[in-house]
């Protein structure tokens, strides 16, 4: 099995830096031509099945990439982006964004999903679409903050703690093989 795993186009809330959790925000014009450009990038690529977060952002990205080509889209909530709860909508230079990604600290919140609960939700799903679709080749379209579990699950969590290092940028593309 083989798992591509792709962020969501750019946002106007990723152009200001403000934490974008569950927020649905929609793709900007940037956005909307990474996606367009991730679609051709992939357009050779054999995938028999997109998974894609219910985000605005991501399904948008998603149905650009799929233009043309009718592979099945399924929505699942499990790659829905962290939630942030009180820090949502907040600029990230006005509080200790890398301290919310310390997995060793593992800090808990008011509303924010903790972060170890986050690995368990994505570490859980990709248990399950090892399981289910075992024979296929699969495309992730979701955030930036899930593509950290995602490195960690197959790669481990660094040593150093620092998870934002992991993220992936806007419409870039990571390949994973069980």
């Amino acid at each position: 099995m083989e798992i591509l795993l792709t962020r969501h186009g750019q946002t106007e809330w990723n152009v200001l830096g403000k934490v974008q959790g569950r927020a649905d925000i929609e793709l900007n014009k940037n956005g909307i031509q990474q996606a367009k450009e991730t679609g051709k990038i992939l357009e050779d690529e054999k995938i028999d099945l997109i998974i894609c977060s219910p985000l605005k952002r991501a399904k948008q990205t998603a149905e650009l990439i799929n233009k043309n080509r009718h592979i099945p889209i399924i929505y699942d909530q499990d790659v829905i982006e962290r939630d942030f709860g009180e820090f949502e909508g907040i600029n990230k230079k006005d509080f200790n964004f890398e301290e919310c990604w310390s997995y060793k600290q593992n800090k808990k919140y008011e509303k924010a999903e903790n972060i170890k609960d986050f690995f368990s939700r994505v570490y859980k799903f990709l248990d399950k679409i090892k399981e289910e679709y075992s024979d296929k080749r699969i495309l992730i379209v979701a955030h930036g903050g899930i593509s950290i579990p995602v490195n960690c699950y197959f790669n481990g969590i660094p040593e150093d703690d620092n998870l934002l290092k992991l993220a992936i940028g806007n419409c870039a593309i990571a390949k994973y093989k069980y």
